[in-house]
């Protein structure tokens, strides 16, 4: 057997679940709404994921340089010790019924796919250029669908459109809005909310701000098109972020062309105009309302800030009196699943591993994320290296106001991006043994 020819029929499910990952959420919303079994639809990708497994260990068997290279590599290291922490504290728990089977496979599936799919992409591309060579289009033509349809949904649709869908009290809310305001709906597009969508966004416009030069009529009006829906999810971390990985993408391309004095000048310029205009349109309505979220005529029973703040405040006391973690399944989106415990959702995402699995585990996630920056910081001369980096720190950010990687389309997008791109250039041949 072929292991380029393995690895390119492989790179095609990949190639498929990478373009039809932005539409995942509404689609499996659909399928489960008529047909019944959501949960069921909502795997397809991982079982996908699972099927790929064997075939991908048969490429790093028959090939001993790239086995060589997992085996030294700390990254893959630590995601051994991460899976091997989950599995472990998962038993523990379930043990002492502080979290049940149903929360325990979801808490595993979400929180350890992305690694298993950086992996797959990353064996993959080591044999096929198949992804490496498309990777453009596979981000920006859906990309296109979703920015096209968040335009219809805020200009020509209903608001609540969605419900045609399935989507309702028992999948997805058929639209959100600011302060329990109608007259600012947060658009969600084919993802599954606004904050999703926005930060799905960092990734896409970063993607677009990169490749502006090659065709400034069709990125630039696509470019321009993200940002009008950005605007429109009042995902203020998500524009924070888009602004961050901007910022960072400029700052590079400058390289040594302005001194970091001269940055640090324009920065503090920036925070002084950005302050500046907060102040003096503190009591304007819109700003109230789109970038504080509140407003002196609120109907919300309590301001969205003060509850982020609560749950933060309750996550870092979770983790201070329990460093070991509860166990998977015991915070963030899965613990809704869980009837042994109440749900926790600290509204940071490295709150969220600390309360699942502790210290330990906290610090091996960030150690991972800090190992994938370094592989793309050497490769940052490769646009999409380059890309990721800036997506990375900016979607970091929102991972501390939220629980961004929990998202499917946006976790095994970037994640499998990242193994593309850090795929080990290797002179090596696929040799029969």
């Amino acid at each position: 057997m072929d292991p380029s020819k393995i690895a390119f029929r492989m790179s095609l499910v990949v190639a498929a679940i990478l373009a039809l990952l932005p539409f995942h959420a509404l689609f499996t919303t659909w399928a489960g709404s008529n047909f019944g079994h959501l949960d069921a639809w909502r795997i397809w990708k991982d079982i996908l994921l699972v099927s790929m497994v064997p075939p991908a260990l048969w490429l790093i068997w028959r090939t001993p340089k790239l086995k060589k290279w997992l085996a030294h590599s700390w990254t893959t290291r630590l995601f051994g010790l991460y899976i091997s922490l989950h599995v472990i504290l998962g038993a523990w728990a379930l043990g002492r019924h502080n979290v049940n089977s149903t929360a325990l496979i979801y808490a595993l599936i979400i929180n350890l796919r992305f690694i298993a799919f950086f992996i797959l992409c990353l064996v993959i591309a080591s044999h096929s250029d198949f992804l490496r060579r498309n990777w453009q289009k596979l981000l920006l033509a859906p990309a296109a669908a979703v920015i096209a349809f968040g335009l219809v949904q805020k200009f020509l649709l209903p608001y609540d459109f969605l419900r045609h869908f399935g989507y309702g009290k028992n999948t997805i809310p058929a639209y959100q809005t600011v302060d329990s305001n109608l007259d600012y709906r947060r658009l969600q597009s084919t993802l599954r909310g606004a904050n999703p969508l926005g930060a799905y966004l960092i990734l896409v416009i970063s993607a677009l701000s990169v490749y502006l030069r090659q065709n400034r009529k069709l990125f630039g009006l696509l470019g321009l098109g993200a940002l009008v829906v950005l605007f429109y999810t009042y995902s203020r971390s998500a524009e924070i972020g888009v602004a961050i990985a901007l910022g960072l993408l400029v700052w590079w391309g400058i390289g040594k062309k302005i001194s970091g004095r001269q940055i640090i000048g324009l920065l503090a310029v920036l925070a002084l105009l950005a302050g500046s205009g907060l102040y003096t349109f503190r009591n304007s309505q819109s700003v109230q309302d789109t970038l504080f979220h509140t407003s002196d005529s609120s109907a919300a029973p309590r301001s969205s800030n003060a509850e982020r703040l609560q749950s933060m405040e309750n996550g870092i006391r979770d983790v201070i009196h329990q460093p070991l973690g509860r166990g998977p399944g015991t915070a963030g989106p899965a613990s809704f699943r869980n009837n042994n415990q109440p749900p926790r959702i600290a509204e940071n995402y490295f709150l969220q591993i600390g309360q699942e699995v502790g210290v330990i585990g906290m610090a091996l996630f960030i150690a991972i994320n800090l190992l994938v920056a370094k592989e793309l910081w050497v490769r940052r001369t490769d646009q999409l290296a380059k890309i990721l980096l800036a997506s990375l720190v900016a979607i970091t950010f929102v991972n501390l106001l939220s629980h961004a990687w929990t998202d499917d389309t946006l976790a095994y997008l970037w994640w499998g991006l990242a193994g593309i791109a850090v795929t080990p250039i290797l002179k090596w041949e696929a040799q029969a043994r």
